[in-house]
Protein backbone atom coordinates (compact mmCIF):
# COMPACT_ATOMS: atom_id res chain seq x y z
CA UNK A 1 0.00 0.00 0.00
CA UNK A 2 2.94 1.89 0.32
CA UNK A 3 3.05 3.01 -3.29
CA UNK A 4 -0.50 5.62 -2.65
CA UNK A 5 1.87 7.49 0.23
CA UNK A 6 1.61 10.81 -0.45
CA UNK A 7 -1.08 10.67 -3.06
CA UNK A 8 -4.21 11.69 -3.58
CA UNK A 9 -6.33 8.35 -3.64
CA UNK A 10 -9.24 7.83 -5.62
CA UNK A 11 -12.27 5.89 -3.97
CA UNK A 12 -15.52 5.12 -3.41
CA UNK A 13 -17.68 7.02 -0.70
CA UNK A 14 -21.21 7.17 0.39
CA UNK A 15 -22.37 11.00 0.63
CA UNK A 16 -25.22 12.29 2.15
CA UNK A 17 -26.19 15.40 0.13
CA UNK A 18 -28.87 16.64 2.43
CA UNK A 19 -30.83 15.19 5.27
CA UNK A 20 -32.85 12.39 4.89
CA UNK A 21 -32.09 11.55 1.77
CA UNK A 22 -30.65 7.87 0.75
CA UNK A 23 -26.44 7.99 0.64
CA UNK A 24 -25.18 8.39 -3.21
CA UNK A 25 -21.90 6.19 -3.57
CA UNK A 26 -19.75 8.60 -5.56
CA UNK A 27 -15.75 8.32 -6.61
CA UNK A 28 -14.13 11.00 -4.19
CA UNK A 29 -10.58 12.50 -4.08
CA UNK A 30 -8.84 11.85 -0.45
CA UNK A 31 -5.86 13.76 0.11
CA UNK A 32 -2.85 12.56 1.95
CA UNK A 33 -2.42 12.86 6.06
CA UNK A 34 -1.19 16.06 7.09
CA UNK A 35 0.71 16.59 10.56
CA UNK A 36 -0.89 14.00 13.43
CA UNK A 37 -2.88 12.65 10.96
CA UNK A 38 -3.67 8.80 9.00
CA UNK A 39 -5.21 7.63 6.47
CA UNK A 40 -6.65 4.11 6.58
CA UNK A 41 -8.25 1.89 3.91
CA UNK A 42 -11.71 1.12 6.08
CA UNK A 43 -12.02 -2.62 5.08
CA UNK A 44 -15.64 -2.86 7.40
CA UNK A 45 -18.10 -0.40 9.13
CA UNK A 46 -21.33 -0.53 10.61
CA UNK A 47 -24.18 1.59 10.94
CA UNK A 48 -24.50 2.91 14.43
CA UNK A 49 -28.37 5.53 15.52
CA UNK A 50 -25.90 8.42 16.08
CA UNK A 51 -25.14 8.06 11.96
CA UNK A 52 -28.86 7.71 11.42
CA UNK A 53 -29.56 10.92 14.09
CA UNK A 54 -27.19 13.12 11.91
CA UNK A 55 -28.23 11.84 8.09
CA UNK A 56 -31.63 13.16 9.54
CA UNK A 57 -30.76 16.27 11.06
CA UNK A 58 -34.05 17.06 13.65
CA UNK A 59 -33.34 19.13 16.26
CA UNK A 60 -29.23 19.87 15.43
CA UNK A 61 -27.30 21.47 13.13
CA UNK A 62 -25.74 19.09 10.00
CA UNK A 63 -23.30 19.85 7.77
CA UNK A 64 -24.08 18.38 4.63
CA UNK A 65 -22.90 17.28 1.98
CA UNK A 66 -20.89 14.71 4.40
CA UNK A 67 -19.47 11.63 4.73
CA UNK A 68 -20.92 9.64 7.71
CA UNK A 69 -19.78 6.67 9.67
CA UNK A 70 -17.98 6.03 12.81
CA UNK A 71 -18.01 2.32 13.72
CA UNK A 72 -15.13 0.47 12.08
CA UNK A 73 -12.22 -1.36 11.57
CA UNK A 74 -9.24 -0.88 9.00
CA UNK A 75 -5.77 -0.47 7.78
CA UNK A 76 -3.46 2.09 7.63
CA UNK A 77 -2.46 3.04 4.37
CA UNK A 78 0.01 6.07 5.48
CA UNK A 79 1.05 8.35 8.03
CA UNK A 80 1.25 12.25 8.22
CA UNK A 81 4.28 14.42 10.08
CA UNK A 82 5.10 13.72 13.76
CA UNK A 83 2.92 10.27 13.70
CA UNK A 84 5.19 7.87 15.29
CA UNK A 85 3.04 5.00 17.19
CA UNK A 86 1.67 3.97 13.72
CA UNK A 87 2.62 2.39 10.69
CA UNK A 88 1.57 1.29 7.31
CA UNK A 89 -0.41 -2.36 7.69
CA UNK A 90 -1.12 -1.77 11.30
CA UNK A 91 -4.94 -2.59 12.62
CA UNK A 92 -6.66 -0.03 13.76
CA UNK A 93 -10.01 0.95 15.19
CA UNK A 94 -11.31 4.64 14.54
CA UNK A 95 -13.52 6.03 17.62
CA UNK A 96 -14.90 8.95 17.52
CA UNK A 97 -13.96 10.48 20.66
CA UNK A 98 -9.79 10.69 20.86
CA UNK A 99 -7.09 10.74 23.03
CA UNK A 100 -4.37 12.87 22.78
CA UNK A 101 -2.40 11.65 25.61
CA UNK A 102 -1.46 15.23 26.69
CA UNK A 103 -4.80 17.27 28.33
CA UNK A 104 -6.01 17.36 31.86
CA UNK A 105 -8.62 14.56 31.00
CA UNK A 106 -5.64 12.22 29.15
CA UNK A 107 -3.42 12.36 32.12
CA UNK A 108 -6.70 11.53 34.79
CA UNK A 109 -7.42 7.97 35.85
CA UNK A 110 -10.51 9.09 36.04
CA UNK A 111 -11.77 10.48 32.79
CA UNK A 112 -11.64 9.84 29.10
CA UNK A 113 -12.98 13.06 27.82
CA UNK A 114 -10.42 14.84 25.97
CA UNK A 115 -9.77 18.40 25.70
CA UNK A 116 -8.43 18.17 22.20
CA UNK A 117 -10.44 15.24 20.40
CA UNK A 118 -13.58 14.91 22.36
CA UNK A 119 -16.54 14.75 20.10
CA UNK A 120 -17.73 17.30 17.92
CA UNK A 121 -20.70 16.62 15.64
CA UNK A 122 -20.51 19.94 14.11
CA UNK A 123 -16.66 20.19 12.71
CA UNK A 124 -16.50 18.76 9.65
CA UNK A 125 -13.02 19.28 8.76
CA UNK A 126 -9.46 18.71 10.63
CA UNK A 127 -7.85 20.18 12.95
CA UNK A 128 -4.63 20.83 11.36
CA UNK A 129 -5.56 23.43 8.64
CA UNK A 130 -9.22 23.21 9.13
CA UNK A 131 -9.94 21.78 6.08
CA UNK A 132 -11.27 18.38 4.66
CA UNK A 133 -9.75 15.56 3.19
CA UNK A 134 -12.30 14.74 0.78
CA UNK A 135 -13.26 16.58 -2.35
CA UNK A 136 -15.48 16.01 -5.90
CA UNK A 137 -14.12 18.24 -8.88
CA UNK A 138 -12.29 20.28 -6.10
CA UNK A 139 -15.71 20.95 -3.89
CA UNK A 140 -14.97 19.80 -0.19
CA UNK A 141 -16.95 16.78 1.11
CA UNK A 142 -17.48 17.08 4.89
CA UNK A 143 -16.21 14.94 7.61
CA UNK A 144 -18.26 13.40 10.41
CA UNK A 145 -16.95 13.06 14.22
CA UNK A 146 -13.84 12.67 12.61
CA UNK A 147 -14.11 9.20 11.46
CA UNK A 148 -16.32 9.55 8.51
CA UNK A 149 -15.83 5.94 7.32
CA UNK A 150 -18.42 5.43 4.99
CA UNK A 151 -15.49 5.84 2.05
CA UNK A 152 -12.52 3.39 0.97
CA UNK A 153 -10.45 5.36 2.55
CA UNK A 154 -10.24 8.34 4.79
CA UNK A 155 -8.03 10.48 6.92
CA UNK A 156 -8.27 10.22 10.78
CA UNK A 157 -5.81 11.82 13.73
CA UNK A 158 -3.88 9.66 15.23
CA UNK A 159 -5.34 10.21 18.31
CA UNK A 160 -8.88 8.51 17.87
CA UNK A 161 -7.11 5.95 15.94
CA UNK A 162 -6.73 2.40 18.77
CA UNK A 163 -4.33 -0.16 17.28
CA UNK A 164 -5.10 -3.67 17.91
CA UNK A 165 -3.79 -7.03 17.73
CA UNK A 166 -3.57 -7.78 14.15
CA UNK A 167 -5.00 -11.08 14.34
CA UNK A 168 -8.56 -9.97 15.52
CA UNK A 169 -11.03 -10.74 12.74
CA UNK A 170 -11.85 -6.81 11.73
CA UNK A 171 -15.46 -8.11 10.77
CA UNK A 172 -16.05 -9.13 14.30
CA UNK A 173 -14.62 -6.37 16.12
CA UNK A 174 -15.41 -3.42 14.14
CA UNK A 175 -18.52 -2.82 16.43
CA UNK A 176 -16.27 -2.40 19.19
CA UNK A 177 -15.48 0.83 18.33
CA UNK A 178 -18.41 2.54 19.36
CA UNK A 179 -21.83 1.25 20.52
CA UNK A 180 -20.58 -2.01 22.36
CA UNK A 181 -17.86 -0.51 23.92
CA UNK A 182 -20.26 2.45 25.65
CA UNK A 183 -22.60 -0.35 27.14
CA UNK A 184 -19.98 -2.98 27.96
CA UNK A 185 -17.91 -0.16 29.93
CA UNK A 186 -20.85 1.51 31.32
CA UNK A 187 -20.92 -1.67 33.08
CA UNK A 188 -17.90 -2.58 34.04
CA UNK A 189 -15.95 0.79 34.46
CA UNK A 190 -18.94 2.74 35.87
CA UNK A 191 -21.47 0.55 38.05
CA UNK A 192 -19.43 -1.63 38.72
CA UNK A 193 -21.78 -4.52 39.71
CA UNK A 194 -20.37 -7.25 42.16
CA UNK A 195 -20.65 -11.00 41.63
CA UNK A 196 -23.88 -12.42 42.41
CA UNK A 197 -25.54 -8.23 42.71
CA UNK A 198 -28.76 -7.48 40.66
CA UNK A 199 -28.21 -4.70 37.55
CA UNK A 200 -31.29 -3.24 35.86
CA UNK A 201 -30.85 -2.18 32.15
CA UNK A 202 -33.30 0.28 30.60
CA UNK A 203 -33.28 -0.09 26.86
CA UNK A 204 -32.19 -3.10 25.13
CA UNK A 205 -31.05 -2.11 21.73
CA UNK A 206 -27.34 -2.58 21.10
CA UNK A 207 -25.92 -0.41 23.51
CA UNK A 208 -28.43 -1.78 26.48
CA UNK A 209 -27.55 -5.11 25.30
CA UNK A 210 -23.68 -4.50 25.70
CA UNK A 211 -24.31 -3.67 29.36
CA UNK A 212 -26.30 -6.47 30.33
CA UNK A 213 -23.59 -8.24 28.69
CA UNK A 214 -20.85 -6.08 30.79
CA UNK A 215 -23.12 -7.23 34.00
CA UNK A 216 -23.08 -11.21 32.91
CA UNK A 217 -19.23 -10.88 32.43
CA UNK A 218 -19.14 -9.09 35.63
CA UNK A 219 -20.86 -11.85 37.36
CA UNK A 220 -24.31 -10.55 38.08
CA UNK A 221 -26.99 -12.74 39.34
CA UNK A 222 -30.25 -11.00 38.31
CA UNK A 223 -30.26 -8.76 35.20
CA UNK A 224 -33.25 -7.31 34.53
CA UNK A 225 -34.18 -6.04 31.09
CA UNK A 226 -37.08 -2.57 31.16
CA UNK A 227 -37.97 -2.13 27.12
CA UNK A 228 -41.37 -0.54 26.08
CA UNK A 229 -41.02 -3.87 23.32
CA UNK A 230 -41.41 -6.83 24.14
CA UNK A 231 -40.09 -8.68 21.34
CA UNK A 232 -36.65 -7.55 22.24
CA UNK A 233 -36.73 -10.19 25.44
CA UNK A 234 -36.37 -13.17 23.73
CA UNK A 235 -32.69 -11.65 22.11
CA UNK A 236 -31.86 -9.96 24.99
CA UNK A 237 -31.60 -13.66 26.81
CA UNK A 238 -28.49 -14.10 25.03
CA UNK A 239 -26.96 -11.51 26.39
CA UNK A 240 -27.58 -12.76 30.36
CA UNK A 241 -30.53 -10.64 30.84
CA UNK A 242 -33.10 -12.84 33.02
CA UNK A 243 -35.88 -11.10 33.81
CA UNK A 244 -37.91 -8.29 32.11
CA UNK A 245 -40.35 -5.62 32.75
CA UNK A 246 -43.03 -3.78 29.85
CA UNK A 247 -43.37 -0.30 31.84
CA UNK A 248 -46.43 -0.48 29.80
CA UNK A 249 -47.87 -3.58 31.71
CA UNK A 250 -47.80 -1.79 35.13
CA UNK A 251 -50.26 1.00 36.51
CA UNK A 252 -47.48 2.34 38.84
CA UNK A 253 -43.91 3.61 38.15
CA UNK A 254 -41.29 0.90 36.70
CA UNK A 255 -39.42 2.18 39.30
CA UNK A 256 -41.96 1.35 42.17
CA UNK A 257 -42.40 -2.09 40.15
CA UNK A 258 -39.22 -2.72 40.45
CA UNK A 259 -38.03 -1.94 44.17
CA UNK A 260 -40.71 -4.65 44.95
CA UNK A 261 -39.73 -6.92 42.33
CA UNK A 262 -35.98 -6.58 44.73
CA UNK A 263 -36.50 -6.35 48.26
CA UNK A 264 -36.35 -2.45 48.12
CA UNK A 265 -34.07 -1.99 44.31
CA UNK A 266 -31.09 -3.12 42.56
CA UNK A 267 -27.37 -2.69 43.31
CA UNK A 268 -27.28 -1.13 39.82
CA UNK A 269 -28.60 -0.04 36.90
CA UNK A 270 -27.88 1.20 33.45
CA UNK A 271 -30.11 3.76 31.32
CA UNK A 272 -29.55 3.11 27.47
CA UNK A 273 -32.84 5.09 26.09
CA UNK A 274 -31.67 9.05 26.14
CA UNK A 275 -35.30 9.02 27.62
CA UNK A 276 -35.09 11.92 30.19
CA UNK A 277 -38.45 9.51 32.44
CA UNK A 278 -35.87 6.43 31.89
CA UNK A 279 -33.22 8.24 33.23
CA UNK A 280 -35.58 9.37 36.45
CA UNK A 281 -36.64 5.89 36.88
CA UNK A 282 -32.94 3.92 36.94
CA UNK A 283 -32.06 6.19 39.66
CA UNK A 284 -35.09 5.90 41.45
CA UNK A 285 -34.98 1.85 41.19
CA UNK A 286 -31.61 1.84 42.80
CA UNK A 287 -31.28 0.73 46.23
CA UNK A 288 -30.78 2.95 49.32
CA UNK A 289 -27.11 2.80 50.93
CA UNK A 290 -25.23 1.50 48.18
CA UNK A 291 -27.62 1.79 44.80
CA UNK A 292 -25.51 3.49 41.47
CA UNK A 293 -27.21 4.19 38.66
CA UNK A 294 -25.32 5.24 35.44
CA UNK A 295 -26.47 7.09 32.50
CA UNK A 296 -25.52 6.25 28.92
CA UNK A 297 -28.15 7.46 26.13
CA UNK A 298 -27.95 11.33 25.50
CA UNK A 299 -31.40 12.76 26.04
CA UNK A 300 -33.10 15.74 24.48
CA UNK A 301 -31.54 19.25 24.93
CA UNK A 302 -34.37 20.58 26.34
CA UNK A 303 -35.08 17.68 29.16
CA UNK A 304 -34.67 18.08 32.39
CA UNK A 305 -34.08 15.45 34.85
CA UNK A 306 -36.11 15.71 38.66
CA UNK A 307 -36.10 14.09 41.27
CA UNK A 308 -36.37 14.10 45.24
CA UNK A 309 -33.16 15.14 46.72
CA UNK A 310 -33.98 12.47 49.63
CA UNK A 311 -32.64 10.07 47.01
CA UNK A 312 -29.48 11.44 47.17
CA UNK A 313 -29.14 11.61 50.57
CA UNK A 314 -30.41 8.43 51.14
CA UNK A 315 -26.96 7.42 49.48
CA UNK A 316 -27.89 6.59 45.83
CA UNK A 317 -25.35 7.40 43.37
CA UNK A 318 -25.95 9.31 40.56
CA UNK A 319 -22.89 8.75 37.36
CA UNK A 320 -22.59 9.46 33.71
CA UNK A 321 -20.46 7.80 31.31
CA UNK A 322 -19.17 8.58 27.80
CA UNK A 323 -17.93 5.96 25.48
CA UNK A 324 -17.82 3.61 28.59
CA UNK A 325 -15.20 5.28 30.65
CA UNK A 326 -12.85 4.05 27.95
CA UNK A 327 -9.48 5.85 26.81
CA UNK A 328 -9.89 4.76 22.94
CA UNK A 329 -5.82 4.50 22.31
CA UNK A 330 -5.66 3.28 25.82
CA UNK A 331 -8.18 1.05 26.60
CA UNK A 332 -9.97 -0.37 23.35
CA UNK A 333 -6.70 -2.78 22.61
CA UNK A 334 -7.64 -4.72 25.99
CA UNK A 335 -11.49 -4.81 24.88
CA UNK A 336 -10.62 -6.44 21.99
CA UNK A 337 -8.50 -9.03 23.96
CA UNK A 338 -11.62 -9.62 25.74
CA UNK A 339 -12.96 -10.95 22.54
CA UNK A 340 -9.60 -12.91 20.95
CA UNK A 341 -10.01 -14.57 25.07
CA UNK A 342 -13.43 -15.64 24.51
CA UNK A 343 -14.72 -13.47 27.57
CA UNK A 344 -16.75 -11.14 25.36
CA UNK A 345 -18.72 -13.01 22.27
CA UNK A 346 -19.61 -10.10 19.58
CA UNK A 347 -20.78 -12.38 16.90
CA UNK A 348 -24.36 -12.06 18.24
CA UNK A 349 -24.50 -8.22 17.95
CA UNK A 350 -23.96 -8.28 14.65
CA UNK A 351 -27.74 -9.51 12.98
CA UNK A 352 -27.31 -8.19 9.39
CA UNK A 353 -24.68 -7.92 6.71
CA UNK A 354 -24.72 -5.50 3.48
CA UNK A 355 -22.33 -4.38 0.86
CA UNK A 356 -21.05 -0.86 0.55
CA UNK A 357 -23.31 -0.78 -2.52
CA UNK A 358 -26.31 -1.68 -0.20
CA UNK A 359 -25.44 1.10 2.26
CA UNK A 360 -29.11 2.09 1.98
CA UNK A 361 -30.34 -1.25 3.51
CA UNK A 362 -28.68 -0.65 6.69
CA UNK A 363 -30.42 2.31 7.28
CA UNK A 364 -33.82 0.67 6.53
CA UNK A 365 -33.21 -2.15 8.70
CA UNK A 366 -32.48 0.41 11.07
CA UNK A 367 -35.43 2.73 10.63
CA UNK A 368 -37.53 -0.31 10.97
CA UNK A 369 -36.01 -1.29 14.79
CA UNK A 370 -34.80 -4.40 12.65
CA UNK A 371 -31.45 -6.08 14.38
CA UNK A 372 -28.93 -4.60 16.10
CA UNK A 373 -25.95 -4.23 14.32
CA UNK A 374 -25.82 -4.32 10.05
CA UNK A 375 -22.19 -5.06 9.09
CA UNK A 376 -21.25 -2.95 5.91
CA UNK A 377 -18.47 -5.18 3.41
CA UNK A 378 -16.45 -2.65 2.10
CA UNK A 379 -14.88 -4.97 -0.63
CA UNK A 380 -17.60 -6.09 -2.74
Amino acid sequence: MASTAGQVIRCKAAIAWEAGKPLVIEEVEVAPPQKMEVRLKILFTSLCHTDVYFWEAKGQHSVFPRILGHEASGIVESVGEGVTELQPGDHVLPVFTGECKECRHCKSEESNMCDLLRINTDRGVMLNDGKSRFSINGKPIYHFVGTSTFSEYTVVHVGCLAKINPLAPLDKVCVLSCGISTGLGATLNVAKPRRGSSVAVFGLGAVGLAAAEGARIAGASRIIGIDLLPDRFEQAKKFGVNEFVNPKDYPKPVQEVIAEMTDGGVDRSVECTGNVNAMISAFECVHDGWGVAVLVGVPHKDAVFQTHPMNVLNERTLKGTFFGNYKPRSDLPSVVEKYMNKELEVEKFITHEVTFSEINKAFEYMLKGEGLRCLIRMEE
